[in-house]
């Protein structure tokens, strides 16, 4: 298919800088003088492997420095039916990146006429952290993880980034934010690839548990006001989000077993 303006690929981020820069909104022109300790940040989210695929989960929780910015962010996007982004770092750019990259999918499909295959969309997002690239020098990094169900292998896959766009597929597991070292530290001691759809729920919410515990950033379960994180399941079927209800018991059995254990009984 091809457009009036100059560029004629299949890429929406691409068609914007080349033929609509105007309406792109360039992170890196922001920061001049600007003080970035005073944007939102998204903190802690994970992925990981089971039976039937992946896992993707994110706390809510924003914060500005030891202010709490707002208590049920998303951080978890669906980027079509079968793969999700989750994003941490300044919130902004990192709502902006995942939207993006939804769209970009979308475009790219319309013009090819076919969707892009798994590890094409993770290579597309390692392009537009990369292009983050002068804002994360001022402050405004986002360091996303990308996960989606390979129906072509029928196999679930997870990558993790780096600020400069690196992009390193994992086998097992991956976290990031504040809080990613103590829920991946959780998840070593938990996970498995053969893990059901419950067995990978209590799995979730345990790390973020275990996070929200060590992290003062990450945002636990919130059952006074009824926020809990964002769990969402990928696999053959496409994208599940877990319900509410379902984290909640989890979560109130877990704090069960925590109780029992401090009394000494079982």
């Amino acid at each position: 298919m091809q457009f009036g303006g100059k560029y004629q690929g299949s890429s929406f981020s691409e068609l914007l800088e080349v033929d609509f820069s105007y309406l792109r909104l360039n992170w890196s022109d922001l920061v001049e003088g600007f003080d970035a300790s005073v944007v939102p940040h998204g903190t802690t989210v994970m992925g990981f492997k089971y039976a039937e695929g992946v896992v993707i989960a994110g706390d809510r929780l924003a914060t500005v420095g030891h202010r709490v910015a707002s208590r049920d962010m998303e951080k978890v996007y669906p980027t079509d039916a079968y793969s999700l982004i989750a994003i941490a770092g300044a919130a902004g750019p990192a709502v902006e990146m995942a939207r993006l990259m939804r769209i970009e999918l979308e475009h790219y499909e319309k013009i090819e006429g076919e969707p892009l295959e798994l590890e094409g969309k993770a290579n597309k997002l390692s392009q537009m952290v990369r292009q983050n690239m002068p804002a994360a020098m001022q402050g405004l990094g986002v360091v996303p993880l990308f996960a989606g169900y390979d129906r072509r292998r029928k196999v679930g896959r997870l990558w993790g980034y780096d600020m400069t766009g690196g992009r390193y597929e994992e086998t097992d597991y991956e976290a990031t934010g504040s809080g990613g070292l103590y829920a991946a530290e959780s998840l070593k001691k938990s996970h498995t690839l053969d893990a059901t759809r419950t067995e990978a729920l209590r799995m979730a919410v345990q790390a973020l548990v275990d996070a929200s515990d060590e992290d003062r950033a990450t945002g636990g379960p919130d059952v006074v006001r009824g926020i809990y994180p964002n769990i969402d399941f990928c696999n053959q079927n496409g994208i599940e989000r877990a319900p509410e209800s379902e984290i909640e018991a989890v979560f109130r059995a877990i704090i069960a077993e925590q109780s029992d254990r401090r009394r000494g009984t079982s």
